[in-house]
């Protein structure tokens, strides 16, 4: 309002000057009055000008203040969120579910004791957990999804916490097919051979990563960190492609396989041969055999000379899978459809499922 006001004085005077006739022995007067107005004029413009440069600072100061509680609030926001990242990365689950059993968790299908089988988590094994129905949680571990019971699954921190006792460096394979080798070095001997994305334990780091000591069934071997992604990581539930009738595959395969898969989560024990107690990988195939009134020896260099050898696409459930170092076996395993085998791996896995071609088979070999 002030300033209007002295926009009106200003405009009065300058009329005044311009259009109002003065005598010429009352100008000197005139004059000084004139300039009285414009002098009163000017000071309160001062004093305007001098306020308006006081509001200039007053309002920048708040400027600068709400500036830096903006940054301070964005600086609280954005490390909450970088530990909220954090915390949805343990392990890559988001909301964790761990089973909480000796051997395995079954999954399946629907939510039900009696429900069709789809998978299984062994101890420790790891899963993202979606929502709980009657008493069965949906979850999703690797590539199982399905229910499992919520009487065996710990979630939350309990999960967490008790995570730590499983969690293991893995070595995942970034090449279409990667050697495991005798030695850290290109010189030696190649051991077999696996595919992509196949996941290797790590045992050790070595010459600062150009190389990693991994396990494979219950061997050791290298390979280069050129061609491989480490991470820590849970284990995962084991997929079980269900072998149905009608498919050309007889009942005593279907029985045969079902059979097998009563033990997967048990322990590995080199030289034994109690499916429950514990035993190695010609041990399993042994035992699970002679039960269908196949006797195979108790080698798995020797198994193969009491069936019929045969192509690995002519594979059918029940088959054996026989693997090995060059071309020496030293492993085998029972194919169980799906591109699936069921054997008892080692000491840190037990009898578990793997993908058949989680390493080169030597041969395949029939016996019913």
């Amino acid at each position: 309002m002030k300033s209007g006001k002295n926009k009106l004085a200003l405009a009065a005077v300058i009329g005044v000057m311009t259009l109002v006739a003065v005598p010429q022995e009352a100008s000197a007067s005139v004059h000084a009055g004139m300039s009285a107005v414009l002098a009163d004029y000017l000071h309160q413009s001062e004093g305007l000008v001098i306020a308006k440069s006081d509001v200039s600072v007053s309002r920048a100061a708040a400027l600068e203040e709400t500036a830096a509680d903006e940054k301070e609030v964005a600086s609280e926001k954005s490390e909450k969120k970088a530990a909220e990242e954090k915390d949805e990365k343990f392990c890559g689950y988001t909301n964790l579910g761990l089973a909480n059993v000796d051997n395995y968790l079954n999954v399946r299908k629907e939510p039900g004791e009696n429900a069709e089988l789809v998978g299984k988590m062994p101890a420790g094994a790891g899963c993202e957990v979606y929502d709980k129905e009657d008493g069965w949680y949906r979850i999703r571990s690797g590539k199982v999804e399905g229910y499992v019971s919520a009487d065996f699954l710990l979630t939350g921190d309990k999960a967490k916490k008790k995570a730590k006792d499983y969690i293991k460096e893995v070595a995942t394979v970034t090449t279409t097919t990667l050697f495991v080798r005798e030695k850290p070095n290109t010189d030696c001997a190649v051991i077999t051979m696996v595919p992509i994305e196949e996941e290797l334990t790590v045992l050790k780091k070595v010459d600062d990563g150009a190389w990693y000591k991994i396990e494979i069934d219950d061997e050791e071997g290298y390979v280069s960190g050129d061609y491989v992604e480490i991470s820590q990581k849970l284990p995962k539930a084991m997929t079980i492609s269900e072998v149905k009738y009608g498919q050309g595959v007889s009942n005593v395969r279907v029985d045969l396989v079902q059979y097998a898969l009563q033990f997967v989560g048990n322990p590995y024990v080199w030289g034994g041969t109690s499916l429950t107690r514990g035993v190695d990988c010609s041990g399993f195939t042994m035992q699970v055999y002679a039960k269908y009134g196949v006797y195979l020896p108790h080698s798995s260099r020797a198994q193969p000379g009491c069936g019929r050898r045969i192509s690995a696409g002519e594979a059918q459930p029940g088959d054996l899978f026989f693997y090995g170092s060059g071309g020496s076996i030293n492993h085998v395993a029972i194919y169980i459809g799906g591109g699936q085998v069921v054997h008892a791996s080692n000491h840190r896995d037990g009898i578990k499922i793997s993908n058949a071609y989680y390493r080169t088979p030597i041969c395949v070999v029939s016996y019913l």
